[in-house]
């Protein structure tokens, strides 16, 4: 009987042990995932979406830069404080902010974020966070130009800290794979991850500083990068020539199809024309070879794995507290 009475008391024991794990998992767990949903304003600010889509088009139809523009600016944003809108508030007297540092000088187009933020505060004051209007944003030139569609999770708040030197953490056009890697991972993206969002370039522009160091005296042994295809480095050494390429339109578009969201970017990979360093090293590495040769196959194997890797980043730093700004330049 007194045995019968421990091995009782041993398996009640094992049950509340069990139970208090998984108690102690969920509530590890549940802080991460963040208190974001796609039907965050569906009753606080029901035309959110709809206002900030209707701004983008219209500056897209006024500027066609505006898409590449809004989508580094949702990257650049993420990878510095998490989502938190940081990259829009001004410098200080006493502090220059993230949007004047030397990675963000080509971002631009914060007019955008800003014109529909105001009208935001009209119709909803002081609901919807310039984080989301940020995301959803992303969104909007994605889809615009082509490509996939996903719902943006939301209820982000905005950050109150803005610094330029912060900005060093932004992945660097001349990185390594491995480097690329580590820089994603911080953010707690896998490596297909990086290979996907790097994607993002299928739209844009670059100027020559972020290229020109790989069209000569690249190495004691090559004038040239020699993973770049050799017509191809001709054709991007006139775009910038060394007497006058700091101009506003000394550089090159970073695919054949820079305005259209599609996978020429991984295709122009696989013939040497992948305009940074980091672009061309995807083909030289066999942790990532394999993901860009599957993308430049298969179009809508891209479009899904780029909307899942744009929510992961949108999640990422997210702050649940915090103030929602009433001016997308300044603290409240």
């Amino acid at each position: 009987r007194l045995k019968y009475k421990k091995k009782k008391l041993k398996m009640a024991f094992s049950k509340r042990l069990v139970f208090a794990m998984i108690f102690a998992v969920f509530a590890i767990v549940k802080p991460s995932e963040a208190a974001l949903d796609a039907h965050y304003y569906d009753r606080s600010c029901p035309v959110a979406e709809k206002i900030i889509l209707e701004t983008v088009k219209n500056a897209t139809l006024y500027d066609p830069k505006v898409p590449a523009r809004l989508l580094r600016m949702f990257f650049h944003d993420c990878f510095i404080r998490g989502c938190d809108a940081s990259i829009l508030l001004d410098s200080t007297m006493s502090t220059q902010a993230e949007k004047d540092g030397p990675p963000n000088i080509s971002v631009r187009s914060f007019y955008v974020i800003e014109d529909a933020k105001r009208k935001l505060e009209k119709v909803c004051p002081r609901t919807v966070s310039c984080a989301d209007v940020i995301a959803i944003a992303a969104r909007d030139v994605v889809t615009l130009s082509g490509g996939p569609y996903w719902n943006v999770l939301k209820g982000r708040k905005d950050g109150t800290i803005s610094r330029a030197n912060e900005t060093i953490n932004l992945p660097a056009p001349t990185f390594n794979v491995s480097q690329l890697i580590q820089s994603f991972a911080a953010r707690g993206l896998s490596v297909k991850d990086m290979v996907t969002l790097s994607g993002g370039h299928t739209i844009g522009f670059s100027h020559c500083s972020s290229f020109e160091a790989r069209l000569q005296n690249f190495s004691k042994f090559h004038d040239v990068d020699p993973s770049m295809n050799y017509a191809f480095a001709q054709s991007l050494k006139k775009k910038c020539p060394r007497s006058n390429n700091r101009g506003k339109n000394a550089g090159t578009v970073l695919d054949s199809t820079s305005s259209v969201f599609d996978n020429d970017y991984y295709k122009q990979i696989l013939s040497g024309k992948g305009v940074f360093g980091s672009d061309q090293a995807l083909l030289g590495d066999y942790r990532t070879k394999w993901i860009v040769e599957t993308f430049a196959r298969d179009q809508k194997a891209f479009f899904r794995e780029f909307a899942t890797s744009m929510v992961k980043l949108g999640n990422f730093g997210v702050k649940e507290t915090g103030q929602v700004r009433v001016n997308s330049r300044f603290v409240n």
